[in-house]
């Protein structure tokens, strides 16, 4: 009699926040094609609410949307999951808050290639 051995695999969960319909698209596809679970948020508030009914490895939030910054979006979940890494992805990196960027594990700046995402996404997850 031959024994099926079935292996769970783990797929990083990660939770992308953009107010741009068009990057979040872009940004989905590229980590599902790196072999992660994708869920999307298009506003900081949204991104707040499905983070705290879901469990997610890291975070990939843009910088500039209405409504609530992704610093300020950074700022509520390490109060939630303070371990989670979060990249920051941003077309304006001057105006960042150094002191609100020690909460990222990592910036990166807009227009960025899908392997640059996926590399920063796994040193960061290493480190958890």
């Amino acid at each position: 009699m031959t024994q099926e051995i079935t292996k769970t695999v783990h797929l990083p969960r990660i939770l992308v926040v953009d107010d741009e319909q068009s990057v979040l698209d872009a940004v989905r596809m590229s980590l599902e094609f790196y072999g992660y679970a994708v869920t999307t948020c298009a506003s900081g508030l949204e991104a707040v609410e499905a983070f705290k009914t879901s469990e997610f490895d890291a975070v990939v939030t843009d910088y500039a949307m209405p409504g609530m910054k992704g610093d300020d979006l950074a700022a509520i979940i390490k109060q939630i999951r303070p371990e989670c890494p979060i990249l920051m992805l941003t077309a304006h990196a001057e105006m960042l808050d150094r002191k609100r960027l020690e909460l990222v594990s990592c910036v990166l700046s807009k227009p960025f290639l899908p392997q640059a995402l996926n590399e920063a996404l796994t040193a960061s997850l290493k480190k958890v």
